[in-house]
C-alpha cells in the first residue's frame, strides 16, 4: 500500500478472453442494465479547505495529482490490460462503469461481467498468463523465486516458460512520468520529512524496493500534505494474493481531529498484551512509533479508486518496518462521513430496531474503522510454524482472514479500552450496534470483495451466536451486548490462531463454513436496494473540483 527508468518497456496488453459477440455496451436478456448499475454508486464531491497550504503546497497538488493518473494507468493495465480495447466502441453510460470497475466485471456484483461478449474474470486479474495454472506457477517459482515477487508481472516466454518481469520494467512509461513529476513535486516541499518520502518513493518506484520509502514515510510526523503511492495491496491478486497492485492517495491532513486522535497509539503494546490468545500467538510487540490521524481526501487513483472505495489505510504493509516502528492509520475523514451520511444511516432505518436506532452514530462509526486499522498491527505478523509470513501461508485466503481480524479485533479493543476506563463516558452499545449495522453496509461489496467476504462470515458467525436477534415480525435486528462481546471474543482467538499456525486448511473451512450468503440476509439485502440505498460512492475529483490549475 510504483515505478521507473527508460529502459526497456514491456507492453502487457493481454486481454481476458472475448466469448465472440461484437456487441460493447448492451446487456443481455435478464442483466441488469448499466443505468441500474450505476444507480448503485453515489456521488461525492472530494475537497477540502485549502487555504491551509502554503503557495508551494498549492503548487505541489497538481504534481501530485498527474503522478497519481500515472498510478491510475498501470491499474488499468493489471486488472485488465489495454483499456482501449475495452473502452472504444462503447457509449457514455458503459465507459463511465467500465471507469469505475477497471474492466468489464462488476465488482460489487461478485465480479459478474456486466457487458456481452466476456466471461468470467481470471482471477489472478492481468499479473499472470490466463493460461498459467497454480501448480505450474509453484513449480517454477522453486527455481525462480522472482515469480511470486510482489513487484513482478508473470508472462509466458516464446518457448512456452514463465518469466517475471519487474513492475519497473514492465510499466516503464507511467513509472518514468510519475518519478519526475515526484521529484519535481520534492523541490517545493518545505517538510523535510515529506521532501526525503518524495524522493525515496521515486527512487523506490525505480528499483522495486520500498523498504526505505516506508521508513521514511513513518517518520514523518509534521507534514501537511500527504501521499500515499505505489504497489500496495494484494487485493486484486485473488489467484495467490502475491502482486500488490498499483494506487495513490492525495490527503490533506486534519491537525484538529488528529490530535485527537494521537493518544491512542500509546495504548498498543497494552492492546497487544489483553488478546484473548495464549502467549505465544502475540509476542510480537508493535513498533512504538505508530500513528493515528485524521485526513481529508482530495485524490484517489488505481486500486483504491476501483469499486468500493476505502475510507481508512493502514501502512505499511512490510512486516519488517511493521515490527521495528509500527503502522501509521489514516483515517479518511470527509469519505468517511459520505459513507455514513449518504449509505448506513438510511441502511439503519431499514433493518435495525427502532430503540436501537440512536445507537449508530458517527463517532463509534469513525471509531470503528480507526480500530480497524489499528488491529492490523495487532497478533502476529510470522507463523509460529515455519511457514513464512501469514500473508504467505494464507496465499488466496490471506486478505479475507486478515480483514476479519482487523474487523473482529477492532470491535474487541474498543470493548477492553471501555473496560480500561479509555473511552470516557462513551456508550460501548453504540460501538457493537454501529457495528453490526455496517456489516449490511459491508457485505453489499460483494463476495469478491476481500472486505465483503470478511463481513459475510462474520454475519453468519455472530448470527449462530445469537449476537443478534431478528424479528420476523417486524423485520427488524437488534444487539445482545452480552452475546456479541463474547462472540466477538471468541471470534478474535480462532482468526488469531489461525493465523499464528499458518493453518491454510482451517481458513478455507472457515470461510466455506461462514462466507455463505443465507435466504434471510439475501431477503434483507433486497429491502435495502428495494429503499434506494446506493451501495457506495463514487468521486468527483480532481484539480476542477478543488478550483486549481493544472
Amino acid at each position: 500500500m510504483s515505478i521507473r527508468r527508460k529502459h526497456l518497456w514491456i507492453p502487457i496488453l493481454a486481454v481476458p478472453l472475448i466469448l465472440g459477440c461484437q456487441s460493447r455496451g448492451g446487456e443481455s436478456e435478464g442483466m441488469m442494465s448499466i443505468r441500474d448499475r450505476l444507480e448503485q454508486y453515489t456521488t461525492f464531491r472530494l475537497t477540502t479547505d485549502l487555504s491551509v497550504l502554503s503557495d508551494n503546497q498549492r503548487e505541489m497538488i497538481p504534481l501530485l495529482i498527474r503522478a497519481a493518473e500515472e498510478m491510475d494507468e498501470i491499474f488499468w493495465m493489471q486488472a485488465w490490460g489495454d483499456k482501449e480495447e475495452v473502452l472504444q466502441d462503447t457509449d457514455r453510460l458503459t465507459r463511465e462503469y467500465l471507469g469505475i470497475n477497471y474492466g468489464p466485471w462488476d465488482r460489487i456484483e461478485d465480479n459478474e461481467p456486466f457487458m456481452e461478449g466476456f466471461g468470467p474474470k481470471p482471477p489472478g486479474a492481468n499479473f499472470y498468463p490466463e493460461d498459467m495454472t497454480k501448480e505450474e506457477l509453484e513449480a517454477a517459482a522453486e527455481s525462480d523465486p522472482a515469480l511470486k515477487s510482489l513487484y513482478t508481472v508473470v508472462r509466458r516466454k516464446t518457448d512456452g516458460t514463465l518469466e517475471a518481469v519487474p513492475y519497473h520494467i514492465a510499466y516503464g512509461e507511467h513509472t518514468e512520468r510519475a518519478v519526475e513529476l515526484l521529484r519535481t513535486a520534492a523541490l517545493l516541499a518545505e517538510d523535510p520529512g515529506f521532501k526525503r518520502y518524495l524522493e525515496l518513493r521515486a527512487e523506490a518506484l525505480l528499483t522495486d524496493d520500498y523498504q526505505e520509502s516506508d521508513f521514511a514515510w513513518m517518520d514523518m510526523k509534521t507534514n501537511l500534505i500527504d501521499l500515499v503511492i505505489g504497489p500496495i495491496e494484494t487485493y486484486e491478486d485473488q489467484l495467490f494474493g502475491a502482486k500488490a497492485a498499483h494506487e495513490c492517495f492525495v490527503l490533506i491532513k486534519d491537525m484538529e481531529w488528529s490530535r485527537r486522535l494521537a493518544r491512542y497509539t500509546e495504548l498498543l503494546p497494552a492492546l497487544q498484551r489483553v488478546l484473548p490468545v495464549t502467549d505465544r500467538y502475540k509476542q510480537e510487540i508493535p513498533g512504538s512509533d505508530s500513528d493515528l490521524n485524521a485526513y481529508d481526501a482530495i485524490y484517489y487513483a488505481g486500486d483504491a479508486n476501483a469499486g468500493s472505495k476505502t475510507i481508512a489505510i493502514n501502512l505499511p504493509n512490510d512486516p519488517v518496518v511493521q515490527l521495528e516502528m509500527g503502522a501509521r492509520r489514516l483515517q479518511l475523514k470527509n469519505a468517511m462521513l459520505a459513507k455514513f451520511d449518504m449509505i448506513l444511516k438510511p441502511i439503519v432505518d431499514v433493518i435495525i430496531d427502532p430503540e436501537q436506532r440512536h445507537h449508530v452514530t458517527f463517532d463509534a462509526f469513525f471509531g470503528n474503522t480507526m480500530f480497524h486499522e489499528v488491529a492490523h498491527g495487532l497478533g502476529i505478523k510470522n507463523t509460529l510454524t515455519g511457514q513464512g509470513t501469514v500473508r504467505e501461508a494464507l496465499s488466496d485466503l490471506a486478505s479475507s482472514i486478515e480483514e476479519g481480524k482487523a474487523d473482529i479485533l477492532g470491535l474487541y479493543a474498543i470493548t477492553k479500552l471501555a473496560e480500561m476506563g479509555e473511552l470516557g463516558d462513551a456508550d460501548l452499545m453504540d460501538n457493537y450496534v454501529t457495528f453490526i449495522a455496517g456489516i449490511f453496509r459491508s457485505i453489499r461489496f460483494g463476495s469478491s470483495s476481500a472486505h465483503g467476504r470478511a463481513n459475510l462470515a462474520r454475519f453468519s458467525y455472530f448470527s449462530r451466536a445469537e449476537a443478534f436477534t431478528f424479528d420476523e415480525t417486524t423485520g427488524f435486528y437488534r444487539v445482545d451486548l452480552d452475546k456479541a462481546k463474547q462472540a466477538t471474543e471468541d471470534l478474535a482467538r480462532m482468526i488469531l490462531t489461525m493465523q499464528g499456525d499458518g493453518d491454510y486448511e482451517a481458513a478455507a473451512a472457515f470461510m466455506a463454513e461462514y462466507a455463505v450468503l443465507g435466504a434471510q440476509l439475501v431477503e434483507d439485502l433486497e429491502r435495502i436496494d428495494r429503499a434506494g440505498i446506493p451501495t457506495d460512492i463514487v468521486f468527483e475529483q480532481g484539480l476542477e473540483v478543488l478550483g486549481l490549475e493544472r
